[in-house]
């Protein structure tokens, strides 16, 4: 008799509670990724951040989470080497040994890439579970390299953008009146940003087929619409010529944090569409295989159901809700003070990054590339400006996931083995 025949609902029930816990890892320490910035800049308190992040999260992870399985289907093993059998025992373990991994973190306040988390995971059971020969080895050096990639290259734009935004507004004898001048550009940009990362992140899994142009032509649209609505916000903006520059200065602020909102929002929806699939990535592949009593083959582009997603989308929500507030504490207070002005080159480069590296078919981690872009910021007052030892703990953290991931899904996976067969 096979496991799945012997104990397919109680494997079926385990599954879900594993993946919930992922979601909800997910949540806790992935989310900072939308808020982390606005919270730190003040655009947005706490408590608003959680609620804003709630509704988007929600539906981008449940309207927009996912037709395909992607997550193990992303080439790191070997799936057709597997029997039905271990293949439910390993990616159960992979849930168990990633959401730990998760709630560790989360505790510590550390972001983390749960990307990785899951990945590592997967190579630790697909190693030991299977064989060396079934993790496709290759597929683990772009991963590895993104790493040092993703902060690099969203720092470099980060510190770019905010030099530009310092020397064009915050440095003028009338920063109000260059902001009128130049703010419609990075509304732009941001619009522009923005649209492309959700339609090519966000979007893709709900029949939207739009081609390359249609995309660009789309964002264009949008970013022209933001533009416009900047025009209009700033002209109704009356500020005192006779006023000091620090109230000139204050006025700058409040628009930035206006356009900080709007990133947020669409970061957070980007982000549930598709850092869901780390968490219903693997579960649906337990619930394909449960549900045909492992008679049908492991399909590589199996369909994610209506339920597993809403299962996914909440259990992102009830992580935010929880423990979201220590990692956002962290990007947003820890490492460098945020302004709004330095919190939207943040969030900015950290979505032309993303939108980037999506596009050369580079493997980006968001985490790993919004602290980039903040510590990018960060060094543009200065390397004084910055905490080195927070940073540093950060480091260490990225630098254990994959390993921890992998090790911890070793040992849940012979616990699995133990009791099941």
């Amino acid at each position: 008799m096979s496991l799945i025949a012997d104990y397919g609902f109680v494997l079926l029930v385990l599954a879900c509670a594993f993946g919930f816990f992922m979601a909800w890892g997910v949540g806790a320490n992935d989310v900072a990724n939308a808020m982390g910035t606005s919270v730190g800049s003040r655009a947005l308190t706490i408590k608003q951040a959680i609620l804003v992040a709630m509704v988007f999260e929600f539906c981008g992870a449940y309207l927009a989470g996912g037709e395909v399985t992607e997550t193990i289907k992303s080439g790191i093993v070997d799936i057709d080497s597997m029997t039905p059998d271990l293949l439910v025992l390993g990616m159960m373990s992979a849930l168990l040994a990633a959401g730990t991994w998760l709630l560790v973190a989360s505790t510590r306040g550390w972001p983390v890439s749960t990307t990785h988390s899951i990945v590592g995971a997967v190579i630790g059971f697909g190693a030991v579970g299977v064989s060396m020969d079934a993790v496709n080895w290759a597929g683990v050096g772009p991963i590895v390299a993104s790493w040092v990639i993703s902060p690099l290259l969203s720092g470099f734009v980060a510190f770019g953008l905010f030099m530009s935004v310092q020397k064009l507004i915050i440095d003028t004898d009338n920063p109000f009146q260059s902001a009128k001048r130049y703010v419609p550009l990075y509304m732009f940009l941001t619009g522009f940003m923005v649209a492309i990362m959700t339609l090519s992140k966000g979007l893709k899994h709900i029949g939207l087929d739009l081609s390359g142009g249609e995309s660009l032509l789309l964002a264009v649209a949008v970013g022209g619409v933001v533009m416009l609505a900047g025009i209009a916000l700033l002209s109704r903006i009356k500020v005192d010529t006779e006023a000091d520059r620090t109230f000139h200065f204050s006025s700058v602020e409040k628009v930035f944090a206006v356009l900080m909102i709007f990133t947020a929002c669409a970061m957070a929806f980007a982000h549930g569409s598709n850092d869901v699939a780390n968490a219903v990535g693997p579960l649906a592949a337990i619930v394909d295989v449960i549900q045909s009593s492992g008679a049908a083959a492991i399909d590589a582009q199996s369909t994610v159901p209506g339920w597993v997603l809403l299962l996914g989308a909440i259990g992102i929500v009830v992580g935010l809700a929880t423990y979201g507030y220590k990692v956002i504490a962290t990007i947003g207070k820890e490492i460098t003070e945020l302004t709004p002005s330095r919190g939207f080159a943040a969030e900015l480069a950290t979505a032309t990054t993303v939108v980037g590296a999506s596009a050369i078919g580079l493997p980006v981690s968001t985490t790993h590339t919004l602290v980039g872009a903040v510590l990018g910021v960060g060094l543009a007052r200065g390397i004084g400006a910055l905490n080195l030892g927070v940073i540093g703990k950060i480091f260490m953290s990225w630098l254990v996931t994959l390993p921890i991931g992998a090790v911890l899904s070793i040992i849940f996976f012979f616990i699995l083995q133990a009791i099941f067969l």
